[in-house]
């Protein structure tokens, strides 16, 4: 864990010294190049890490740094997929562990907070992406203008179905539907398109939604929708993302499986079209185990780390069949994936083989990787050649599943003993109790955050009434007040019963009503009162 501890700083320190405020660092020339969109985005991915390493005076410098310095009103061409995970991703995050990294918060957070601005700024600059006949978006927008003219229409199928973590938690946290909307009809679109053997291909235009390119598989260009099926599945407990990729489960089993490996096959025959593993696809073992598939988990991970073992690194392809890697593909940018599954089996599992995974990893990265300003993508794992570039995702990523694959005792690992309870302009809620879903650049989102906020504006009327009602009528009448049944919004839900939204003002203010507001037995009003009728909690 020190050396893991180690690694980073010497990565962060170097980017600091030589790169900021460019998006990554050139380790071999000791500077920086943008790549994403000038951001400084090795900053904004690296900010959760800093928390999970304990470091909060520097997570609260780096906040301050950010608001000041990051501007999304600029003219430049960005990545819908990787603006979202790693910028909106990273904002998000920030701003929910904001309160437990000391920084001072705003009234009203988490459902205010100047990082949830940021990150809502900019989820808005991506929606003119998401304005195509399918619902399916472009790969590409510019933040100033939107889609830029002559767009290419093609996008991979991650580069659609990518979404739902970010945006729903930003639609739940702000109040606005838009962002969780448009990730959810991008997601069915995709569901609706799959092929008669329940498969999706690898590439497909957004405005015809005709398949460009026809490779069913679990790695590059498909890997994050199954993983935001599950995830978003998890995080809004949503039993229809869930059966659908179980659905696809099945199918990619039957299709694609071969030995505990996973190939790549024509997505409407099942035939085999390359017999390749890609490093990409090693977040599968992890993905599996989120689903209690443990066994096949474990079986998969162990031929993934019998690659590892036989170059020090996952070559970008490896052939199957002949055991070696493929022409172009032999580099290994310090990516985090088989990390992140040893990571997941570890905690269901605690099998040792997989903290040698993580004590391999580290001294492969130190012995090949490191050079004088930080650490290096390794261009040939074959020869150990290094090319000049040091992706955010090793700080945001790589280094973060590693540290907490040997931090068992970190909060991240919470298992609910420990927690905050945090009083909002909509009641109280409880915060930090464990169960973070990660989305896929490792940005931690706590899924009790999304019931801290009510969704809906209009329902914002609450609080202030009930109290001015209750004591405006308190000598005079007993109240008596049902709780009501959930319908959907959490805590916050409304009883499709009582009287609409639209009328409930009226109801409130009315002399004639039928029934009185509230009942208060033995206990402190104040200590049971909650939002939306939900008054008593206990057996009153």
């Amino acid at each position: 864990r020190e050396r893991v501890r180690a690694m980073f700083y010497h990565a962060y320190e170097h980017y600091l010294e030589s790169a900021f405020p460019y998006d990554e660092l050139r380790p071999l020339t000791c500077d920086g190049q943008d790549t994403w969109g000038s951001f400084s985005l090795t900053l904004i991915d690296a900010l959760d890490t800093l928390l999970i390493l304990g470091n909060v005076s520097e997570f609260q410098r780096v906040v301050n740094v950010l608001q000041e310095g990051v501007d999304f009103d600029i003219d430049v061409n960005a990545s819908v997929f990787e603006t979202n995970i790693r910028v909106v991703g990273g904002l998000l995050s920030a701003h929910l562990l904001s309160r437990k990294a000391g920084v001072e918060v705003e009234a009203g957070w988490p459902c205010s907070g100047p990082l949830l601005r940021m990150a809502e700024e900019a989820a808005r600059k991506l929606l003119p992406a998401f304005q195509t006949p399918t619902g399916m978006p472009y790969g590409t927008v510019n933040l100033l203008h939107g889609v830029n003219p002559g767009e290419t229409p093609v996008t991979c199928t991650a580069g659609i179905g990518t979404f739902i973590v970010e945006f729903a938690t930003l639609s739940h946290l702000t109040g606005d539907p838009v962002f969780e909307d448009v990730a959810r009809k991008a997601l069915k679109a995709l569901w609706k398109n799959r092929s008669d053997i329940g498969l999706v291909g690898n590439h497909i235009d957004v405005i015809t939604a005709k398949w460009v390119a026809q490779d069913a598989g679990i790695g590059a260009g498909v890997d994050s929708y199954f993983e935001y099926l599950v995830k978003g599945a998890i995080l809004l407990q949503d039993k229809e993302l869930m059966s659908m990729f179980l659905e696809y489960n099945k199918a990619i089993k039957n299709y694609t499986k071969f030995d505990d490996w996973y190939l790549w096959v024509q997505m409407y025959k099942g035939t085999v079209s390359m017999p390749v593993f890609q490093s990409l696809e090693a977040y599968w073992p992890g993905l599996q185990s989120l689903i209690g598939d443990v066994d096949n988990a474990m079986r998969t991970f162990l031929n993934y780390y019998t690659v590892w073992k036989q170059f020090g690194g996952l070559p970008e392809f490896y052939n199957i069949p002949q055991g070696y890697t493929v022409d172009k593909r032999e580099g290994y940018p310090l990516r985090p994936e088989l990390i992140e599954s040893a990571m997941y089996l570890y905690r269901a599992t605690r099998d040792p083989t997989l903290l040698e995974l993580g004590r391999d990893a580290v001294e492969s990265i130190e012995k090949i990787s490191k050079v004088d300003c930080g650490f290096a993508t390794i261009k040939d794992l074959r020869d150990h050649r290094l090319d000049n570039r040091m992706e955010s995702f090793f700080l945001a990523e790589t280094v973060k599943y590693l540290y907490l694959l040997f931090d068992p005792d970190n909060f991240i690992h919470n298992d609910g003993s420990d927690f905050d309870v945090v009083v909002t302009p909509y009641g109280e809620c409880v915060l930090n109790a464990g169960g973070y879903i990660f989305n896929t650049e490792a940005h931690p989102i706590d899924p009790a955050a999304l019931h801290c906020c009510r969704k809906r504006k209009e329902e914002q009327w609450e609080v202030e009434d009930l109290m001015r009602e209750f004591y405006s009528r308190k000598k005079t009448k007993k109240f008596t007040l049902k709780r009501p049944p959930d319908h959907g919004e959490g805590e916050n839900a409304k009883d499709p019963e009582d009287a609409s939204s639209e009328k409930a003002g009226e109801k409130r203010n009315s002399k004639k009503s039928s029934h009185s507001l509230l009942s208060c037995p033995s206990q402190s009003f104040n200590s049971k009162l909650a939002v939306l009728g939900q008054v008593f909690l206990d057996n009153t």
